[in-house]
């Protein structure tokens, strides 16, 4: 229930402070007196999205702050689950929009998102306004009053799951569908890469030994003379290094043991001199092997530019690449050829949970039609003593495509008189007609859904005298049951069934036009309802017939 409620420069509200009760109250005020500004104030905090242009003119920062007592709604679930201090008590909801256009929300003095907010406002407070009766005109809702009055919330959530698996599913299916004709499209295609790339007869590591080998052959005469001049260099018979070393290690030799130095020397000059001799036999080997044949050089080069052209032409860059490429073709052919054993698979798969889900839907179905016919005769028993004696209204319920709601079209059928036939409510009510209708509506589903607040704004539009005020009745009614009903009205005999009357007006000050709400004294409400009778000019009929209204003497 929303206590109190504290509204700091928004538009054209300087400031407000206001303490708000149980049970049923009114508010009322001129046209363009500021109600509507009382509202977009209390949307802010149920998390609709903000204007820095809402701030008042001059003003560096709106504030906007509620309290409410949750102690009879059992709300402590949404506290813990998103770890913000909860007090039932006393439950503070506070934004505050800057001019420069940043906007912050909190419960409880804890900083959260908008998303967040907005979730917490669902649950406390149902603004209606005159375009939500535009509701009526929407399947979804419809379905939506239907379900609260079935209390099919578990039965809704089972069916929705199962319909989440069948739909995905189903779409696995189509897509699979899709995959496996546009393979068959190109299985001739995949077949020909698929021998091309096998008939390769691809080695890994192939292409770099080759490319090796065509560069060692295109330089064989390069390298044989390299080799013929370091073999000339080291063995050539008086002038080769290795028999110059020889001849210089046996002059050491022979002083070695007249002097001492010499022995390492020895060691030096036999360690280099092994060394070099196999180097020079080494160089020997390497000559008789290089031998430039140029048919051997035509067939490497022949077999690179055949890699080279199968890389090019599936873009890539080393054999290796290739032959996933070639793993893979033979792996979608395998799923071509093997395509109608896993499309049976999940066809079975889909009629399955598809079944599963009927199933469901059809529990959803037995107990939205039993709601129906408890909707049907509450709301024939709310209507007829709204003025319409002959009212009839009926639930039309057709079974449908199955889909995230489950497999009912619901359809609100109306009709006034007896004379005239059930059709589509939004068709035939007239705006008179409709605000009854959502009252009662909403009057049947507050008994279903524990919400604290309930704010109507002009639900009076279209009727008068005695409806009117079993209208008020019906909003006193709904304030009794643990509910605060708040009812923004132009009607009197609305107004006079208030328990806290509370009137906007605007006022002209140095500052500019500011926009005030107050609560009334019993005084007050009289000549305010008597305003509301009789116009500016207030006469002693008037006064009377307000007193007679709030049933004071």
């Amino acid at each position: 229930m929303l206590k109190h409620l504290y509204i700091k420069n928004f538009t054209l509200i300087d400031e407000l402070d206001i303490e708000l009760y149980p049970g049923f109250s009114v508010i009322t005020g001129e046209t363009g007196a500021g109600k509507s500004i009382i509202l977009g104030a209390i949307g802010l905090l149920l998390g609709q999205r903000a204007d820095s242009k809402a701030i008042k003119q001059g003003a560096e920062k709106c504030v906007i702050e509620a309290q409410f007592d949750l102690s009879r709604y059992g709300m402590e679930d949404f506290f813990e689950e998103n770890d913000i201090e909860y007090d039932a008590a006393d439950c503070i909801i506070r934004r505050e929009l800057t001019a420069a256009g940043k906007s912050r929300a909190f419960i409880n003095d804890t900083p959260v998102q908008l998303t967040m907010l907005k979730e917490l406002g669902e649950r406390l407070v149902d603004i209606h306004s005159q375009h939500q009766n535009l509701l009526l005109n929407k399947q979804d809702f419809q379905l939506n009053v239907v379900d609260i009055i079935a209390d099919d919330e578990k039965e809704l959530a089972a069916y929705q799951q199962a319909f989440t698996q069948f739909h995905a599913t189903e779409k696995e299916l189509a897509a699979l569908k899709e995959s496996i004709e546009q393979n068959r499209q190109n299985a001739d295609f995949l077949q020909f890469q698929c021998d091309e790339l096998s008939q390769a007869n691809l080695v890994e590591g192939e292409q770099e030994e080759l490319e090796q080998k065509s560069e060692t052959m295109s330089h064989s005469e390069e390298i044989k003379s390299a080799l013929y001049e370091a073999d000339h260099a080291l063995s050539a018979e008086g002038i080769g290094v290795v028999g110059s070393l020889k001849t210089a290690l046996s002059a050491i030799r022979q002083i070695e043991k007249v002097l001492p130095d010499a022995r390492e020397l020895v060691e030096r000059m036999d360690s280099t001199y092994i060394e070099l001799k196999d180097i020079a036999q080494e160089i020997g080997s390497q000559m008789e092997q290089v031998d430039f044949d140029p048919n051997e050089l035509d067939v490497i080069n022949n077999r690179l530019d055949k890699l080279y052209d199968l890389e090019k032409k599936y873009h890539v860059e080393t054999v290796e690449e290739l032959m996933e490429k070639r793993d893979e073709l033979k792996l979608q052919l395998d799923r071509i050829e093997n395509s109608d054993e896993a499309l049976e698979e999940l066809q079975k798969k889909v009629a399955q949970q598809q079944m599963q889900a009927k199933k469901a839907a059809d529990v959803l179905t037995k107990l939205r039609t039993k709601a129906a016919k408890q909707i049907e005769k509450e709301m024939q028993d709310r209507l007829i003593p709204l003025g319409m004696p002959h009212v009839r209204f009926s639930i039309q319920m057709n079974e449908g495509a199955l889909g995230t709601s489950g497999q009912d079209q619901v359809a609100f059928l109306f009709s006034a008189n007896t004379s005239t036939p059930l059709q589509p409510i939004s068709q035939v009510a007239s705006g008179g007609e409709i605000a009854r209708v959502m009252l009662s509506l909403k009057a049947m589903i507050s008994g279903a859904v524990k919400l604290p607040t309930i704010i109507f704004d002009e639900i009076d539009t279209g009727v008068s005298g005695k409806t009117a005020e079993k209208m008020a009745q019906i909003m006193q009614e709904m304030g009794q049951h643990e509910r605060q009903v708040i009812s923004i009205t132009h009607l009197p005999q609305i107004a006079a069934l208030g328990s806290a009357h509370y009137k906007v007006e605007k006022e002209e000050t140095d500052k500019g036009t500011i926009s005030r709400m107050r609560a009334l004294s019993p005084e007050e409400r009289i000549s305010e309802i008597a305003q509301m009778l009789s116009g500016s000019d207030v006469s002693e009929a008037a006064i009377s017939n307000a007193k007679q209204l709030l049933k004071v003497k």
